[in-house]
C-alpha cells in the first residue's frame, strides 16, 4: 500500500510540473526536465557491441533530433498515429504530417489520437494538436490535403520520409517524387540530394517495414510483385451476370461513373468525397435491386472504391516501432540501418524474418534509360494499353500515352479526361504501324503512380 501511494505521489508531481510548464509557456522554455532524454542519451552518448563501426558517441546526435531534423510522416491513419506518437517520444520534434481524409466513426478503435468528438475532422490536424498538446516541445506541422498537391521544393526540405499509408498508388508517387529530387554526377548519384524513404504497411496481422534510398537501393517500383494483386472481378460477371453486392459496386465504379460523369467531364471519382461515395451507394443499391441482390452498404461502397483493407491495432503498433527504430538509426547514424526489407506475421504464433531486396536493372521508376517495349507492328494500341496495367513490374492504372508522330507530339490516348478519352478511343483498335509508329520509337507514359512520364522504346517484332 506504501509502495502504491509513494507511486502515486510521483505521478501527481509528473501531472503537476507539466501543467505548470503548458501554463507558464514563457518565451525561450526549452520545456525539458531532468532526465527527460536519458533514454535516448543511452543510445547516442556510448558505444556498444551493436553500434555502427564509425559512430562517436556525443551529444550533437541528441540535439540534432530535438533542434534540426525535419521529419515528414506521411498518413495519419492506424500506423500514422503510432508514427507520429513513436517518433515524438523518441526526441523527434521537427514533424510534418500529410493526410487527405477524414476522421471516421470506425477509425477509432484503433486510431487513438482521435476521440468520438473528432468525427468529422481532418486527420492530419487533429494528430498535430493532438500531439503538440501532450509532448512538450514538439511541433507537428498538418496537411490537410492529397500528397499530389505539394510541389518539389516541399519534398526537398525533409531529411527522411516515413510511409504509413494503405494506398499503393500513393507510396509509388511519393517515390517517385524521391527519385525525381536525385542529382546526378557524371552518372553517379550526389549523395546529398537523396533522401530516405522508410515505409510501412499493414494488413490483418501482417505487416512490413522496409529502408529506401533513392537511387542506391531497390524502390518501391523495384519490388511491385511482392505487394498483394487488387481483387479484380471479370467484366463479364459485373456486366451481366453480378451476384455479389460487390459486384453491383464495381459496375457503378467502372462503368456507370464514366458514362454519366455525375459531377462533370473529366472529374474521377474521389474515395474520400463523401458526395462520390454516396451516389455510388444509391446507383449500386439501384444495380442490386435489379437483381435481387443484397448486401449494398455505404461501408462496402466505400470499402470497394477505395479498396479498403483490414488493420489490426496491434500490427500497426509493432510496425511503426521498427520504422521509428528504423528513422533514428539513419538520423543518427548510429546503427547500421535495415537492409532492406523486413516482414512481420502474428497469424500463427510471432514470425519475422529479413531479406535484401534487389534493385531491377530495368525499373520503370529508378533506372535511368528508356525501357523496351516489344510488340509487333501489327499489334493494336489496346494491346500495350493491357501489357502496361498488366505486366507484374509495371502495374499502371490508367496510363496516358504519348509520341512524336511525323515531328508533331500526339497523344494516342488518355482515359482520365472524357473528351479526350471519346476521341483517342477510336485509336485503340488500330495498329502501331497504322498509328505511324516505327522501330525504336519512343513513347512517353504519364500514369497517377509516379509524378514522372516513363519513357518507352518500341522495339518491333518479326
Amino acid at each position: 500500500m506504501a509502495e502504491m501511494d509513494e507511486q502515486e505521489k510521483k505521478r501527481r508531481r509528473v501531472v503537476e510540473l507539466t501543467e505548470k510548464m503548458v501554463v507558464d509557456g514563457v518565451s525561450g522554455c526549452s520545456c525539458e526536465w531532468e532526465g527527460r532524454w536519458n533514454h535516448v542519451k543511452k543510445f547516442l552518448e556510448r558505444s556498444g557491441p551493436f553500434t555502427h563501426p564509425d559512430f562517436e558517441p556525443s551529444i550533437e546526435s541528441l540535439q540534432f533530433l530535438l533542434e534540426t531534423c525535419k521529419i515528414l510522416v506521411i498518413g495519419a491513419g492506424g500506423l500514422g498515429c503510432e508514427l507520429l506518437k513513436d517518433l515524438a517520444l523518441s526526441g523527434f520534434r521537427n514533424i510534418d504530417v500529410i493526410d487527405m481524409d477524414t476522421i471516421d466513426v470506425s477509425n477509432l478503435n484503433r486510431q487513438f489520437l482521435f476521440r468520438p468528438k473528432d468525427v468529422g475532422q481532418p486527420k492530419a490536424e487533429v494528430a498535430a494538436d493532438f500531439i503538440n498538446s501532450r509532448i512538450l516541445g514538439c511541433h507537428v506541422v498538418p496537411h490537410f490535403k492529397k500528397i499530389q498537391d505539394l510541389d518539389e521544393s516541399f519534398y526537398r526540405q525533409f531529411h527522411i520520409i516515413v510511409c504509413g499509408l494503405d494506398s499503393i498508388v500513393a507510396r509509388r508517387w511519393i517515390n517517385g517524387m524521391l527519385l525525381s529530387l536525385l542529382v546526378y554526377k557524371d552518372g553517379v548519384v550526389d549523395q546529398g540530394s537523396i533522401i530516405p524513404l522508410i515505409d510501412g504497411g499493414t494488413e490483418g496481422f501482417k505487416g512490413n517495414a522496409r529502408v529506401i534510398f533513392p537511387g542506391m537501393s531497390a524502390c518501391i517500383d523495384c519490388t511491385l510483385e511482392l505487394y498483394p494483386p487488387q481483387i479484380n472481378f471479370p467484366m463479364c460477371t459485373i456486366a451481366s451476370m453480378p451476384r455479389l453486392p460487390e459486384h453491383c459496386i464495381e459496375y457503378v465504379r467502372i462503368l456507370q461513373w464514366p458514362r454519366e460523369t455525375p459531377f462533370g467531364d473529366g472529374v474521377a471519382l474521389d474515395g474520400d468525397d463523401p458526395e462520390h461515395i454516396q451516389w455510388v451507394y444509391q446507383r449500386s443499391l439501384e444495380r442490386a435491386a435489379e437483381f435481387n441482390i443484397t448486401g449494398v452498404t455505404y461501408r462496402l461502397a466505400q470499402g470497394v472504391v477505395k479498396r479498403i483493407i483490414p488493420a489490426v491495432a496491434s500490427t500497426n503498433a509493432v510496425i511503426a516501432a521498427a520504422c521509428t527504430t528504423e528513422v533514428f538509426k539513419i538520423a543518427t547514424s548510429a546503427y547500421l540501418p535495415l537492409n532492406n526489407y523486413m516482414v512481420f506475421n502474428d497469424v500463427d504464433g510471432l514470425y519475422s524474418y529479413t531479406f535484401a531486396a534487389e534493385r531491377k536493372e530495368n525499373c520503370s521508376a529508378c533506372s535511368q534509360i528508356p525501357l523496351d517495349l516489344h510488340f509487333s507492328p501489327s499489334s493494336k494500341l489496346q494491346e500495350v494499353m493491357d501489357y502496361l496495367t498488366e505486366n507484374a513490374s509495371l502495374q499502371m492504372k490508367s496510363p496516358a500515352i504519348t509520341a512524336t508522330v511525323e515531328g508533331k507530339n500526339k497523344t494516342l490516348y488518355l482515359q482520365s479526361v472524357a473528351s479526350i478519352e471519346q476521341r483517342t478511343r477510336p485509336n485503340l483498335s488500330k495498329t502501331l504501324k497504322e498509328l505511324g509508329l516505327t522501330n525504336g520509337q519512343e513513347l512517353a507514359v504519364a500514369d497517377v503512380t509516379t509524378p514522372q512520364t516513363v519513357l518507352f522504346k518500341l522495339s518491333f517484332t518479326s
